[in-house]
């Protein structure tokens, strides 16, 4: 007789940075792989980083991550809490609901993406001067060529402010993130046109051609997260956002 079996258990790994106290490793292994020990379905490996930040400003200076190998499918997490246990638990209960989130949008009809906790699980930005701020990280990657939809479960599941992605039916640098006023997804282009697609609100801002130090004015002078505009040099789209340690990181589309 067949009998249903528990999949094994997930060996998660815990790197630490800061001043982290010698229990916490221990504590989160045990609350992510209890959330781990959940999924019916292969998980193929997990990380969490733990980071006690010593800026004594920052109201949360406990930082929790966790990124999960869901069967080929990355699902991330990323909070913030007054101490590194609150962080943890914390960490255990976003996880297991975006866990189950990306598993039930597999089956889902598109448009059904929704965070109620909003941004407030999020680490804060520290507060840094001006003049002092650099572009720390520089990514150039392969855009994944998907449609709109597909960014946003991608950016979802990765907990991201927003997903560059090359559009499956422009062929164009496109970008989806989420609208501030509405709470639900939004998605710009650098193309002239832009086909609607059905629950997905479209920016009618024209995507400014910058270089990237006009990027980093724009950025401060507007006070948004990110600003996504089309490289004077390149011609392709990029994305220059605040990190959460006060600088600037870029994101542009690897060269042919």
């Amino acid at each position: 007789m067949n009998t249903l079996q528990s999949p094994p258990a997930v060996d998660v790994q815990v790197t630490t940075r800061g001043a982290v106290s010698l229990a916490a490793p221990e504590y989160a292994r045990e609350k992510i792989a209890a959330v781990l020990g959940q999924i019916h379905e292969p998980v193929l490996a997990a990380r969490v980083k733990l980071t006690q930040e010593a800026h004594h400003a920052v109201a949360r200076p406990s930082l929790a991550q966790a990124v999960v190998d869901l069967n080929g499918r990355p699902v991330r997490v990323h909070v913030a809490a007054a101490t590194m246990r609150e962080a943890v638990d914390l960490l255990q209960d976003r996880l297991g609901a975006r866990l189950a989130r990306v598993r039930r949008q597999r089956h889902a009809a598109p448009g059904t993406w929704v965070d109620r906790d909003g941004d407030t699980h999020r680490p804060e930005r520290v507060a840094r001067a001006e003049e002092e701020r650099r572009i720390v990280r520089h990514k150039a990657y392969g855009l994944s060529r998907q449609s709109a939809w597909a960014a946003v479960g991608e950016m979802e599941a990765m907990d991201y402010d927003f997903h560059l992605f090359t559009d499956a039916v422009s062929g164009c640098e496109s970008v989806v993130y989420r609208d501030g006023r509405t709470g639900g997804h939004r998605l710009a282009s650098s193309g002239s046109a832009v086909d609607p697609t059905p629950g997905l609100s479209v920016s009618t801002v024209a995507v400014p051609e910058l270089t990237v130090a006009g990027a980093v004015a724009r950025l401060e002078l507007t006070g948004l997260p990110f600003v996504f505009f089309t490289d004077t040099a390149s011609r392709r789209g990029n994305v220059l956002y605040h990190r959460y340690d006060g600088h600037y990181g870029l994101i542009t589309p690897a060269q042919d």
